[in-house]
């Protein structure tokens, strides 16, 4: 595998072909970026979105050429407030033109499932995320060994199946 940081890691998302898949498992991320934006959350705050308008801008321009970015996110009920910070910066994603669904993790064998979160470039790289210990994004670690796109191609089959789109889904589960 090899470790993609900085412009490595976000060219990524520039060169790309058809669709990039996100699958997320953890049900909190701790990245420093976010700290302020989920404290204005739990204390009922607007945020500007500031932190978040780079993913947007780059959303808007990949799908508006006709690329897709799909993520799904595995998520425990009841959820955290993490949770419902995410379902409701997902908001601007969607609007952005990226397709957000969620699962509930007790509808899932965690078998079925890869143990690290994951993006899927157009069925052919896998770049496992990396977090540092205090919770700081390192990275990706990328593979195009068959046999690990093949698996993660699998997941990414069977969770978008069983997973409900961001409009149908509510802050207390599924519609």
């Amino acid at each position: 595998m090899e470790l993609l940081q900085g412009e490595a890691f976000d060219d990524l998302f520039r060169t790309f072909e058809r669709e990039a898949f996100h699958l997320e498992l953890q049900d909190s991320y701790h990245t420093p970026e976010e700290t302020g934006p989920f404290r204005l959350f739990l204390d009922g705050k607007d945020d500007d979105l500031g932190w978040h308008l780079p993913w947007l801008n780059l959303v808007r321009e990949v799908t508006a050429s006709g690329r897709r970015i799909r993520r799904a996110r595995v998520v425990t009920v009841p959820h955290v407030d993490y949770t419902r910070w995410g379902l409701a910066v997902a908001e601007h994603n969607v609007a952005a033109g990226e397709d957000i669904r969620w699962l509930p993790r007790h509808l899932v064998d965690a078998g079925a499932l890869t143990l690290d979160d994951y993006w899927l470039f157009d069925d052919e790289r896998v770049v496992f995320t990396v977090f540092e210990p205090g919770g700081r994004f390192a990275g990706g670690a990328a593979t195009v060994d068959p046999v690990i796109v093949r698996h993660c191609r699998e997941v990414r089959d069977r969770v978008w199946q069983m997973a409900v789109p961001h409009g149908r889904y509510r802050v207390g589960g599924p519609r």
